[in-house]
């Protein structure tokens, strides 16, 4: 294992994946959200990250009845600050191998991740329930277009 190293931005990825359910899915998205202001170190400690809340951005959209346009992007990413995650930090610390602690929306709990350090690259992924946290997943025209509980969390990125 590495001595201490910081990642951020410029270094690595962080996102988030949603899946898109409910009688109207077809007319939706599954997005890809990029964090854009967060730190983390990775080392013999473990792995820590610190995100923004209020930094999450909209990267693509795939599927749904048309394109997603700057418009639908705006209102999105309006929705995640205001009604999804309220801004704040959110915080993951490793605690034993492939398991850690995420604080998100002022509530901490376990969850289970991987994390991959090969060749000078760094990838790791994390199945969040919002529900679990306190956030209620995003619901649209009249709750037929619901966005899946379970969000997907990536980091990939190389090492400096």
């Amino acid at each position: 294992m590495p001595a201490m190293v910081e990642l951020g931005p410029s270094q690595a990825s962080l996102k988030v994946h949603t899946a898109r359910e409910g009688v109207a899915a077809k007319i939706g998205h599954d997005l890809e959200i990029e964090v854009a202001d967060w730190s983390a170190t990775y080392g013999e400690d473990g792995f820590e990250l610190t995100a923004d809340a209020g930094s999450l951005r909209i990267v693509d959209g795939h599927g749904g009845a048309k394109p997603l346009s700057d418009g639908d992007r705006k209102k999105i990413d309006k929705n995640i600050d205001n009604d999804t995650l309220g801004g704040g930090t959110i915080h993951f610390k490793t605690t034993a191998p492939g398991q850690g602690d995420l604080t998100l929306n002022n509530v901490t709990k376990p969850v289970p991740f991987v994390l991959d350090v090969a060749g000078g690259k760094l990838a790791g992924e994390a199945t969040v329930k919002q529900t679990d946290f306190g956030v209620k997943p995003y619901t649209g025209f009249l709750g037929a277009l619901k966005v899946a509980d379970e969000v997907r969390i990536t980091v990939d990125g190389n090492l400096p």
